[in-house]
């Protein structure tokens, strides 16, 4: 009589309870049940679509991939015609993603304008990048879309919405629009006065800087 079979561990198995072929995945000498595996990997697949989705619906913040260094602004005053806040994400050159409130303002001036980077380098130190404009003529910009993670002054609204669907807004750029479902926040006017704000990025149709003035320094020389 011919010996019987001698079914490793990794074979398929006859007892009662045991999965069916094709369940399980053989790999170094161990055993991976597939359903686990994809438990395991759906949130990361879910990850993937989701940012997928968002670069379809062109949702994420930023058209383009921001530095590693967040900036500093600051402006005596704000006016701005067509204001809306969302939040949104901004993509760096590694595939990171960064979570940002945009804020849109379809028309805008700025008074005593001033934007600082400090850049930290090995033997140097820190190196400051600083510039201001708009000290007698205010700064003019449209369609002006700011990536911040901090924003500080003191601000007065016109028709001000709260709450509403980031997808539904209308006040604000053309396409000042976030994901459905998402906060956001729109006004027909706003003035901010003593203006400070942490950024990522800047977008802009126009960029009017008036009485520019740019300069690199060593130490730290900081907007505020």
């Amino acid at each position: 009589m011919a010996d019987s079979p001698n079914l490793s561990e990794s074979g398929p198995s006859s007892s009662p309870g045991a999965e069916p072929p094709g369940e399980e995945l053989v790999r170094d000498g161990g055993r991976v049940r597939w359903r686990r595996f994809v438990l395991l990997t759906a949130p990361a697949v879910a990850v993937t679509a989701g940012l997928g989705i968002a670069l379809a619906q062109g949702a994420l913040a930023a058209s383009f991939a921001v530095s590693g260094q967040q900036f500093k602004v600051s402006a005596k005053s704000l006016e701005g015609e067509g204001f809306a806040q969302y939040g949104s994400v901004d993509v760096n050159a590694r595939q990171e993603l960064i979570p940002v409130a945009v804020t849109a303002i379809r028309e805008a001036k700025l008074h005593d304008l001033c934007q600082s980077v400090v850049t930290t380098l090995p033997v140097i130190g820190d190196i400051s990048l600083n510039l201001t404009a708009g000290k007698k003529t205010p700064v003019e910009a449209s369609n002006l879309f700011v990536d911040a993670t901090q924003l500080a002054g003191d601000a007065e609204f016109t028709n001000i919405e709260i709450g509403r669907d980031a997808s539904t807004l209308d006040k604000g750029p053309a396409e000042a629009q976030g994901m459905q479902d998402l906060f956001a926040q729109q006004a027909d006017k706003v003035s901010i006065s003593s203006l400070q704000q942490t950024a990522w990025a800047t977008n802009a149709g126009t960029f009017k800087l008036s009485g520019l003035s740019m300069n690199i320094s060593k130490g730290k020389k900081e907007c505020f």
